[in-house]
């Protein structure tokens, strides 16, 4: 009895000792990188009530554990430099973290466009050997898809060298370079992006129902929820694979996704790869994604700028900005105009820069593949997406929007369009004649139009097919065959001035 007593004691210790330990996200540890100019969000877990300080240097911060053991410090804000160490004492246990740096962090999220490597991107091999940058650290969220909220997961910053540049995210690398060369200062880089992921997973669940405008989105995934058997269908699998290996006609038949825990669920990745950074201090988020809701390109009008308002809200930091890459060209060119999933994508994509602050899109109409759904051209993408940084965030007076359709006036059979962000002015490639415009009349039957530049920021569109036109579209396509572009070789953002029903408006 004494001995089963004693044990109970030591046990009792042990858990106690255990619960003591203090826990952090993974998204804190060795080498990381802390935004400077703004306060230092620090959290973790500690025992209930128990004190926590904080230290950074010459800074220090205090909080107290909450009933759940959770505990929120800020610390003030530092100017760029290091390394440091970060420690966090509560009572007798505490942790330490190395070689911390200060300087700009920016979330790189998104589907597989922003998931896709250093290694896959052109020019792979002379990327990598030329990637010696000991103060561009990166940090990579595991795919993970759960319905419950999780507070860490399995990763490790790492400084920037030929070895560990190869498998992060490229638009990131490439997007972190550019600011990390032109500021000096350390940059911080956090991929989470997961390939197909559908921009309703990055969202909670009780967001996207009180808006009231996904309740169908919602129903089918709640009956998809109560009768999906991944077990069920495993097991039809190895049945398939049984009568495959009997004669190995044709490929193999490829494993069944488990769709509950897979990057389609609603609220799947705001749980798994999401939840643990928020709060981390950031400058802002770069965003590569789309292709995954373009069949309900309407329903993206109302659910992108829903996202990214829910990633504020829970961040509880500040409008901080949102720049995003503009789905590039793809798929076979058409010889006429048609309508497109991917253009109507485009548009709602365009449309959230009028209703958010601090938002920003590049658009890479110029740098897709045709036959490739993740072209390897990712230098321009980080490029493009660090003008908006650089001019928005960092004050350099260079251009960083493409020209944007602003109005359009009629006479006759001739439409004049007026477009502002232009900078130098309107320009060509490849030939002198605008190409890429349809003009329609009443009938909303488009055909294609001959087009000019008159003036800086102005174009003349016509057709003899069209007397009265009422309505002008430029690279309304999923691969346009376009290339107006202002001086300094940014792409026009591609346009429509109708508004007539699209062919996903009913999508939901």
């Amino acid at each position: 009895m004494r001995t089963f007593g004693l044990s109970l004691l030591l046990l009792a210790v042990f858990a106690s000792h255990a619960a003591a330990e203090i826990r952090t996200s993974a998204v804190f540890g060795d080498s990381m990188v802390l935004q400077r100019n703004k306060p230092i969000h620090i959290w973790g877990w500690a025992d209930a009530g128990a004190s926590v300080e904080i230290k950074l240097a010459d800074q220090t911060a205090t909080a107290k554990a909450d009933a759940d053991g959770r505990f929120d410090a800020a610390l003030p804000k530092m100017s760029a430099g290091g390394p440091f160490e970060l420690s966090i004492q509560a009572g007798d246990d505490h942790v330490t973290f190395k070689d911390v740096l200060i300087g700009e962090v920016w979330v790189c999220s998104g589907q597989s466009n922003m998931q896709w490597a250093v290694k896959q991107s052109n020019d792979a091999d002379l990327e990598a050997l030329a990637a010696k940058f000991p103060n561009i650290r990166m940090i990579s969220v595991p795919q993970v898809g759960v319905q419950q909220p999780k507070d860490s997961f399995d990763g490790q910053w790492q400084a920037c060298t030929p070895e560990s540049v190869r498998e992060f995210s490229g638009v990131g690398y490439f997007f972190g370079r550019q600011i990390h060369q032109t500021l000096d200062v350390p940059v911080g880089l956090i991929d989470n992006a997961w390939g197909g992921s559908a921009a309703e997973a990055w969202v909670k669940r009780d967001v996207l129902k009180s808006s009231g405008k996904f309740d169908e989105l919602l129903e089918r995934w709640k009956k998809t929820e109560a009768t999906f058997d991944y077990e069920a269908e495993l097991k039809k699998h190895e049945e398939r694979l049984a009568k495959w290996r009997e004669n190995k006609k044709g490929k193999a038949p490829a494993r069944p996704r488990n769709v509950l825990t897979g990057q389609h669920r609603p609220a799947n990745l705001y749980n798994g790869v999401l939840n643990p950074i928020i709060g981390y201090t950031i400058e802002g988020v770069i965003w590569y994604q789309g292709e995954s809701n373009a069949s309900r390109a309407y329903q993206y009008r109302e659910l992108f700028p829903l996202m990214i308002d829910h990633w504020r809200d829970e961040w509880k930091q500040d409008d901080f900005s949102f720049y995003w890459v503009q789905l590039a060209d793809y798929k076979s060119e058409r010889s006429e105009p048609t309508d497109s999933q991917w253009a109507e994508l485009r548009e709602a994509q365009t449309m959230t820069m009028s209703k958010l602050e601090n938002t920003g899109e590049a658009v890479i109409i110029d740098l897709g593949e045709a036959s490739d759904i993740h072209p390897k051209n990712k230098q321009d993408v980080g490029k493009r997406l660090a003008r908006w940084a650089l001019a928005k965030n960092y004050g350099y007076d260079i251009p960083y929007q493409s020209p944007t359709y602003e109005s359009m006036s009629v006479k006759g059979n001739l439409v004049t369009l007026k477009f502002e962000h232009v900078g130098g002015g309107l320009d060509t490639f490849d030939v002198n004649e605008p190409i890429g415009f349809t003009i329609a009349g009443e009938d909303q039957q488009f055909v294609k139009a001959h087009a000019k530049i008159t003036g800086k920021d102005t174009i003349v569109v016509s057709s003899d097919q069209v007397a009265n036109p009422v309505a002008v579209r430029y690279a309304w396509a999923d691969n346009p065959i376009c290339n107006v572009q202002s001086v300094e070789g940014l792409p026009m953002t591609p346009f429509r001035t109708d508004d007539w029903k699209g062919i996903t408006a009913d999508a939901k």
